[in-house]
Order: structure tokens, then C-alpha cells, then sequence
């Protein structure tokens, strides 16, 4: 008889990600994501020109946030891959532009939302990926259960 090697998620019920702490992450980063593309929306149609970096970069945490949104919010090996990935992304936007954006804030005409480590969102955007990769890897995909 074949083993089964696929991996798989630890918790068998119906989503880890609808109750308790899952639902929290998912909502805040739902929060977070409409937030983003509103503030991005708004800046990129009415005044563009005056920080296109900072626009620009506001729109991609808009995209980051909302990639990591949908997949966390989606129960697969895949959609848990691709939340790590955009995660991850999320990390290092907020550490890279927080970082820039206290170092050379002459570059940085307007806030974004990582802008120094997201002190204009009470500093959520700092600590919120490593929220949410300490709640990926306990709801990592595993081994099949024969092999755990």
C-alpha cells in the first residue's frame, strides 16, 4: 500500500484561520488591506506628483497586504506557501522603507504606511508580520499523519 506523503495541515477541522487567533490575523491583515488601497487609491489619483516613491510604495504594501489577505484567508499547502512569501515581502518592505524612510526622510516627501516602521498606523505594520509568520508556522503544513 502507498504512503501518503502529501503534506497537510495540522488542525483537520473545518479552518484554523475562522476561529481564535486566525481570525484576528485575518481581519486585522483585512483591515490592513483595505486601508492600504484606499490610502494609495486616494494619493496616486489626487496629488501623484508629489511623492510618487512614497505613492508607489503605498501601493505596494496595498498589494501585499491584499495578497496576504485572500491566501491566509484560504486553507492549501499552496495558499499557505503564498502567504509566507507575501509575509515575508511585508517584513522586509516595512523593515527596508522604515528603515529609508528614518535615514533619508528627504526622499520620502509623504508618509507611507511602512514609513518609519508604520508609526502613522501605531506601529501595527512592524509588528504584524511577525504576528503573522509566528501564526504561519504553527499552522504549517505538516507530514501526513502516519509519518508525523
Amino acid at each position: 500500500m502507498a504512503e501518503n506523503n502529501a503534506p497537510q495541515h495540522t488542525d483537520h477541522s473545518p479552518s484554523a484561520r475562522s476561529r481564535g487567533l486566525g481570525r484576528l490575523v485575518v481581519t486585522v491583515y483585512g483591515i490592513f488591506a483595505i486601508s492600504a488601497t484606499a490610502r494609495a487609491g486616494y494619493q496616486i489619483a489626487t496629488k501623484f506628483t508629489e511623492a510618487p516613491l512614497a505613492y508607489t510604495l503605498s501601493a505596494v504594501a496595498a498589494v501585499v497586504y491584499i495578497v496576504a489577505t485572500v491566501a491566509m484567508a484560504r486553507r492549501s499547502v499552496a495558499t499557505w506557501y503564498l502567504t509566507v512569501g507575501a509575509v515575508l515581502l511585508e517584513l522586509v518592505g516595512v523593515l527596508a522603507v522604515g528603515t529609508f524612510s528614518v535615514v533619508a526622510p528627504q526622499d520620502f516627501a509623504q508618509d507611507t504606511v511602512w514609513s518609519v516602521y508604520g508609526r502613522g498606523y501605531g506601529f501595527v505594520p512592524l509588528v504584524l508580520p511577525f504576528v503573522g509568520l509566528a501564526w504561519l508556522y504553527a499552522n504549517r503544513p505538516r507530514a501526513a499523519a502516519g509519518s508525523r
